[in-house]
């Protein structure tokens, strides 16, 4: 549906001439007339009357989904919608190599106020630039004082809040390297407890935050200091009570907070943790009935690991017991490699999001994370973020919406799910487009998950990846989607052909595998890295790729060797392999080894059981 102002105020118009991509549906003359009023009650109405259409709403963001609704509309249908949270964002993770690109952070910005999220979070360990610490985030791509204030000022012509998601204990890996820093880690990569170097480091980093977000509400971290209390703080002070060692930190890095008016969001696992010594999802409630959460802080819940609503639901209920100020963190499956899990995400969130209207609960936040180099598109998960919006404001806005934003109908997007096969369904999810990617040859680590048909579902879903429409602004994702598969097709079952074929004495089929098939997978090798190349160099800050050069770059020198190998082999200029004559065993990392349901993210223990 086409339609045209009659009249808005000029900050609408300011909104409506940054939001690119509803702009074509906008005519001077033609189609539905539009006007557009503010109210004071929450969420959005929509009501046709004759060639007119009235929308009433309360937020930029309500607006933003209201205009979508009406242009996607298939008939003139009268509307009411409020999202059933009062917090409503999603956050995307800039701390695993992947710094997105300021283009990039407008249009999600965008994109969040068209599907109606209220904020945006942009999680940053060490990549923000903070100017008392000027190792902090070096050569790591860190957003600069400039560009988070143009990201901010931006956000708000969307009326969108930019949040600021930091770590004030732990996760602050990448800054070990530096002995300056070394002697304020207590462990991994805790921060040290009680040291008055760690309190400085903390008080400049918040300092910087408070001067480039105009949000005052702030993410702390503090999740997954498991070790807190056992290295250096151990030797210094003996041991002491590991729950009330993180109190005393709380307190520190709340009275840094309270200095620039923050309201503090922190993740909850640690008190749990602490209490049911390393688990989070645990239910004897007895165990945390000590356990002091300050008033003025928020915990946020978080947890993407099932599709079970009771379950949600019961975590939801303890979390409650500690505090009322309970959030909900939600996930949209992104850091497993270079795939997404929309599928899954969404059975998730359907059941998380049930459960937390269900409980009422008042923040919810759908994280996307980016461990291991965040190799996924910040894009691929799109078809999530609007399933979640859907069920947040109890929508019926036709997926047609989806497709103009896209330029894909959801269901073809959600064929990106499909390079890691089996998952059909949603109710599971694995990654083994990344590890049989990077599977060595001859070791074979994980040959053993392979199943007959798993070289076939490569090449099909290459096949359908290449029939979708080249004209979205998405195609980059899916070109690199399809680039992949074609590797795999031929990668996938690679260390298991050249095993027989040694093993039964076949020298012809070897000499096919070294002369043909390595070359022709060499060449896709280069094709899936150039196109990978350029989706990172359109979204992110180049920095950070040079971990994909090295580890796609040994993959194909690997490949290369491997060529070598059998070759001297066939010249019998060896008289073996030794990879090949030791007996190979079934996949072992995990006791469960069911292709289908089979995560492994790790790039340095996927490509050999050696130290790298």
């Amino acid at each position: 549906m086409r339609v045209y102002l009659c009249d808005c105020e000029e900050n609408v118009k300011k909104m409506l001439t940054e939001a690119i991509e509803l702009r074509p549906y906008f005519d001077v003359d033609h189609g539905v007339a539009l006007e557009i009023q503010k109210q004071q009650e929450n969420g959005y109405q929509i009501a046709f009357e004759s060639e007119k259409c009235r929308i009433a709403y309360h937020t930029f963001p309500q607006l933003c989904r209201a205009l979508l609704y009406v242009i996607a509309a298939e008939k003139k249908t009268d509307v009411t919608e409020c999202c059933a949270f009062d917090e409503f964002g999603m956050m995307f993770d800039v701390s695993r190599n992947a710094v997105l690109r300021m283009k990039t952070i407008k249009k999600l910005i965008r994109m969040a106020a068209y599907l109606g999220y209220g904020f945006v979070g942009l999680y940053m360990e060490d990549t923000i630039q903070v100017e008392e610490e000027p190792y902090f985030g070096y050569m790591r791509g860190a957003l600069t004082c400039e560009e988070l204030k143009e990201a901010d000022a931006y956000a708000e012509i969307f009326g969108i809040e930019l949040r600021p998601f930091i770590q004030t204990l732990a996760h602050l890996n990448q800054i070990v390297r530096y002995e300056e820093y070394q002697k304020i880690i207590d462990t991994d990569d805790i921060l040290l407890a009680e040291d008055p170097r760690t309190k400085t480091l903390l008080e400049h980093l918040i300092r910087t935050v408070s001067k480039n977000f105009s949000s005052k509400k702030i993410n702390i971290g503090m999740d997954e200091a498991h070790m807190v209390g056992l290295g250096k703080y151990l030797d210094r002070h003996g041991y002491r009570n590991r729950q009330e060692i993180m109190q005393r930190h709380l307190e520190m890095v709340l009275s840094i907070c309270k200095q620039y008016g923050f309201t503090v969001q922190m993740w909850s696992d640690m008190f749990f943790r602490l209490a049911f010594h390393g688990a989070y999802y645990e239910n004897d409630v007895e165990k945390l009935r000590g356990i002091h959460i300050p008033q003025e802080v928020e915990i946020g819940y978080w947890d993407y690991y099932s599709t079970d609503e009771a379950h949600y639901d019961e975590m939801i209920r303890r979390h409650k017991q500690l505090t009322e100020r309970t959030a909900f963190v939600g996930g949209a499956w992104k850091w497993t490699g270079f795939i997404p899990h929309n599928r899954y995400s969404i059975q998730a969130g359907k059941a998380a999001l049930a459960a937390c209207k269900k409980n009422r609960v008042d923040s919810v936040t759908i994280t996307c994370w980016g461990d291991d180099g965040a190799e996924a598109s910040a894009f691929s998960v799109l078809p999530t973020f609007f399933a979640d919006a859907q069920i947040a404001y109890g929508s019926r806005m036709s997926e047609s919406a989806f497709q103009l934003l896209t330029g894909y109908q959801l269901q073809e997007f959600l064929r990106l799910d499909d390079v890691n096969p089996y998952i059909e369904d949603g109710l599971t999810h694995n990654n083994a487009s990344k590890y049989l990617l990077y599977n060595d040859p001859l070791i074979g680590t994980f040959d053993s998950v392979i199943q007959k048909d798993t070289v076939e579902k490569f090449g099909k879903t290459a096949e359908l990846l290449g029939e979708l429409p080249k004209e979205s602004p998405f195609f980059y994702l899916m070109e690199t989607a399809r680039n992949l598969c074609l590797v795999l097709e031929k990668k996938a079952d690679l260390g298991r052909e050249i095993r027989l074929a040694y093993s039964q004495e076949d020298k012809e089929t070897l000499q096919e595998i070294a002369n043909i098939k390595i070359p022709v997978l060499l060449q896709r090798l280069q094709d899936f890295y150039q196109s990978f190349r350029t989706q990172w160099n359109l979204e992110n800050k180049s920095f950070g790729f040079e971990v994909q050069t090295v580890r796609i770059g040994g993959l194909l020198q690997r490949l290369k060797d491997v060529q070598e190998i059998l070759n001297a082999y066939l010249r019998e200029e060896i008289s073996g392999i030794a990879e090949l004559n030791e007996p190979q065993k079934a996949f072992h990392y995990f006791e469960q080894n069911e292709i289908r349901s089979l995560n492994y993210n790790l790039w340095t223990d996927i490509v050999s059981p050696s130290k790298i």
